[in-house]
């Protein structure tokens, strides 16, 4: 089986999902999240100009910054994240022309999943992890009994409705990579605001996972 780029050794398992970010705040907004300790940035697609943001965070982030989009759909989505500069795709769903066209590029993939169908579809697809999406739907009791029918070396990652409140919970039943949206950014916050809620969820990964 082929794999999309495999999903990179982070210092923690979080990807901030930046909605609705403005081009004009991406950088500082960006750099303040990634200043925390959050290493993973994601803007989905349904975000103003989210191409604009995502370059200007690439450009200014090291290397070591996984930096993506969200939300993305279609083919021409994944052209225009490459041209952006972003690594790193996020998908609601798992279609099979997007995460060929990612696997063209290099990227690390992390496709929408809520039932084994569509994770073992995505595993065979080559997804470097499996977003399981709304994860507040399935719950930890919801993953674990899917997660025990799947591969051992899956990496599982929660998203939707999660908080730094969640992660003890979820890392019980094998999740190791969170994504975090509304409780760390939304659209009018505040660097500082943003700035102190990221903190905060890198002192909750911290304590759940025993530091890095």
């Amino acid at each position: 089986m082929t794999q999309t780029a495999p999903f990179p050794k982070l210092k923690r398992g979080l990807v901030a999902i930046l909605r609705g970010l403005k081009p004009t705040e991406a950088i500082s907004i960006g750099q303040a999240i990634f200043d925390a300790g959050i290493e993973a940035i994601e803007v989905p697609l349904n975000s103003p100009e989210p191409f604009s943001s995502i370059t200007r965070i690439a450009e200014v982030l090291p290397e070591t910054a996984l930096v993506g989009a969200g939300t993305v759909l279609t083919t021409a989505d994944v052209d225009a994240l490459h041209k952006a500069g972003g690594r790193l795709l996020v998908s609601p769903n798992i279609d099979a022309d997007v995460m060929g066209r990612a696997m063209q590029y290099g990227m690390v993939t992390m496709p929408g999943v809520f039932t084994p169908t569509e994770a073992f579809q995505a595993i065979r697809l080559g997804a470097s992890a499996l977003k399981f999406f709304p994860a507040s739907v399935l719950g930890a009791g919801g993953i674990s009994a899917i997660r025990a029918v799947l591969p051992a070396t899956a990496l599982i990652g929660a998203v939707g409705g999660v908080s730094d409140k969640d992660f003890a919970g979820y890392k019980a039943v094998g999740v190791s990579v969170f994504g975090l949206g509304s409780s760390l950014y939304k659209p009018g916050a505040s660097v500082d605001e943003v700035a102190e809620r990221a903190r905060a969820a890198v002192a909750a990964w911290d304590e759940a996972f025993g530091g890095i």
